[in-house]
């Protein structure tokens, strides 16, 4: 894109339904509104990337809900029943939406060679770049999140 196009960069470092839906919603309306969008996958945030990431993402209950044996199963069964409930489209459409849309999706370096992925097991469309890239990208965006 030019230099006139507005940009937008999100980042996500939780493999969680809490923290994957919002960079991918934000994304997308993003993109929607016209603006070159990226999206930042770096440490947990980088299973979503991986295959089937989106389908394994879970909800994790805050406070001492969260501890008891079983229970994130549970609320994530909750959390996804209330999420089909609304009409909200699952992680995995959301991505697909989300990159047809234009936006992209980006895995960090320094997270794929801590973690020892294989680039082959990343989604197709997704970009491995540095931090260093990904922040000249996010110096010249209008919008910067962490999600």
């Amino acid at each position: 894109m030019d230099d006139q196009t507005e940009r937008a960069a999100f980042i996500c470092v939780h493999d969680t339904l809490d923290g994957a839906y919002p960079s991918l919603v934000l994304g997308i309306n993003a993109a929607r509104q016209g603006m070159e969008t990226k999206i930042f996958y770096s440490f947990m945030g980088m299973n979503l990337v991986l295959e089937g990431g989106f389908d394994r993402a879970k909800y994790f209950p805050p406070g001492v809900m969260g501890s008891i044996p079983g229970m994130t199963s549970i609320a994530t069964g909750m959390m996804k029943k209330k999420i089909e409930q609304a009409n909200i489209p699952s992680l995995a459409d959301l991505q697909e939406t989300a990159q047809i849309e234009g936006v992209e999706l980006v895995a960090c370096k320094m997270t794929v060679d801590m973690m020892e992925i294989d680039e082959d097991k990343l989604i197709e469309g997704v970009v491995v770049w540095t931090a260093e890239e990904f922040l000249k990208y996010a110096k010249k965006s209008k919008i910067c999140l962490f999600t």
